[in-house]
């Protein structure tokens, strides 16, 4: 009897770690490439999910609101320096993620991150934020 004991408790040990390696999939919809740089900044910030490219594979969609970049002009940029303060004049960039159960289409998380930066660094600065809050909350779940 003590044996069989052992073995169902190992046995439930076995399945509770199995368990713990299964990782979510999650699906990043397509905008603006702005998906590459989630997906690669998941990669970087090694959140503990599977990127996967079919939807119908995916435990989760992460999907995000048209990346907005507001440029300045340099017109603008020297009127601001010339007759007030040179900070805070650098592009700015916003977005909002959510991520969504694809069983039930429950919104699980949301995101929202503004950025002041730079062309193409802005969306890089953004979708490194994004994933970084993305594991913190999957570690946390």
């Amino acid at each position: 009897m003590k044996k069989i004991g052992v073995v169902v408790i190992l046995l439930l040990c076995s399945v509770a770690s199995l368990a713990q390696l299964v990782r979510p999939a999650v699906y990043i919809e397509a905008k603006d490439g702005f998906d590459t740089y989630v997906a690669a900044a998941i990669s970087k910030k090694n959140v503990p999910v599977d990127v996967v490219a079919d939807q119908a594979k995916a435990t989760y969609i992460l999907r995000a609101a048209p990346v907005e970049i507001k440029t300045e002009s340099t017109g603008g940029k020297i009127a601001r320096c010339l007759f007030a303060y040179c900070a805070g004049i650098e592009d700015k960039g916003n977005v909002s993620v959510q991520l969504i159960e694809t069983s039930s289409t429950k919104v699980m998380w949301a995101y929202s991150v503004n950025k002041q930066k730079a062309g193409s660094k802005n969306q890089q600065s953004m979708a490194e934020a994004v994933a970084k809050h993305l594991k913190e909350y999957v570690e946390h779940k």
